[in-house]
C-alpha cells in the first residue's frame, strides 16, 4: 500500500489548518489596561513592558504612568493618547495610529514605525531614531525635535531617522534637528522649517513647495530633483549641497537673494 499520497494530503491539510488559525489575542484588553492605569503612579507604573498590545483600541488613554518599553503596538489605535515624556525604545509600532497623540519629549530609539499615522501629533522636544518611512506626519508639531544623528553614540554604525516617502505637509519643524536624516521623496509642502537643521540629509526628490525654510541649514544635503517652487529661502544655507544643478522651482522662491550658496 502506497502511503505517501496520504501523508502528502495530511501535511497539506495540516498546513491549511495552521494557516487558518486565528491570530493570537493580545495579552491584555482595553478594560484591563484602563484598570492598570487607574491605580498606577510614577513610583509604581502600569507594567506593560514587552506586552503584546496589537490591534487594540487604546485611543484617548493617559499612559504617563505606564511602562511601555518593548511593547508590541502594531496596528493599535492610540489616537489622542498621552505618551508625553515616555521611554518607548524598542517598541514595535508599524502601522500604529497616533494621530493627535501627545508624544512631546518622548524617546523612541530602534523602532519600526513604517506607515504610522502621526498626523496632528505633538512631537515637540522628542528624540527619535526610528524608521518612519511612508508615515503620515501631516500638520504634526515637530518643533525643537532632536531627530538628528549623535556622532558620539554610534557603536553599531550610523543610526538615523528614516522619513523616506513620509508626508510632512503642513508640519511645524521650527528649529528641528534632522541632520543626516533619510528623507527621500518626503512631502514637506507648506511646512514650517524655520531654523531647521537638515545638513547632510538625503532630501532627493523631496517636495518643499510653499515651505518656509527661513534660516534653515541644508549644508551638504543631497537635493537631487528637490522641488522648491514658491518656497521661502530667506537666509537658507545651501553650502556644499549635492546635486545643486538639479534644483527645481528656485526661480519662484522668495528670499532667494539672501540664501547662502558656495
Amino acid at each position: 500500500m502506497n502511503i505517501y499520497p496520504k501523508l502528502r494530503m495530511f501535511g497539506l491539510g495540516l498546513a491549511i489548518e495552521l494557516f487558518c488559525l486565528p491570530a493570537p489575542a493580545a495579552d491584555l484588553d482595553r478594560a484591563a489596561i484602563e484598570q492598570l492605569l487607574a491605580t498606577a503612579n510614577k513610583t509604581h507604573p502600569a507594567d506593560l513592558r514587552r506586552k503584546d498590545l496589537t490591534d487594540l483600541d487604546l485611543s484617548g488613554l493617559d499612559f504617563q504612568n505606564a511602562d511601555l518599553w518593548g511593547a508590541d503596538l502594531r496596528r493599535s489605535n492610540l489616537s489622542n493618547s498621552n505618551l508625553s515624556g515616555l521611554n518607548l525604545d524598542l517598541t514595535v509600532m508599524s502601522k500604529i495610529n497616533l494621530s493627535g497623540a501627545d508624544l512631546s519629549n518622548a524617546s523612541i530609539f530602534g523602532v519600526h514605525m513604517g506607515g504610522a499615522n502621526l498626523s496632528h501629533a505633538n512631537l515637540t522636544g522628542s528624540r527619535f531614531i526610528a524608521n518612519l518611512d511612508r508615515a503620515n506626519l501631516s500638520h504634526a508639531n515637530l518643533s525643537n525635535v532632536d531627530w538628528g544623528v549623535d556622532m558620539k553614540n554610534q557603536p553599531m554604525g550610523l543610526m538615523r531617522v528614516s522619513l523616506n516617502n513620509a508626508n510632512l505637509s503642513g508640519a511645524n519643524l521650527t528649529n528641528a534637528n534632522l541632520n543626516k536624516a533619510l528623507m527621500r521623496m518626503a512631502n514637506l509642502s507648506g511646512a514650517n522649517l524655520k531654523g531647521a537643521i537638515l545638513y547632510d540629509a538625503d532630501l532627493s526628490k523631496a517636495n518643499f513647495s510653499g515651505a518656509d525654510l527661513t534660516g534653515a541649514d541644508l549644508s551638504g544635503a543631497h537635493l537631487k530633483d528637490a522641488d522648491f517652487t514658491n518656497s521661502t529661502l530667506t537666509g537658507t544655507k545651501f553650502t556644499g549641497v549635492k546635486d545643486k544643478a538639479t534644483f527645481r522651482g528656485l526661480d519662484s522662491s522668495k528670499g532667494i537673494e539672501s540664501a547662502v550658496f558656495d
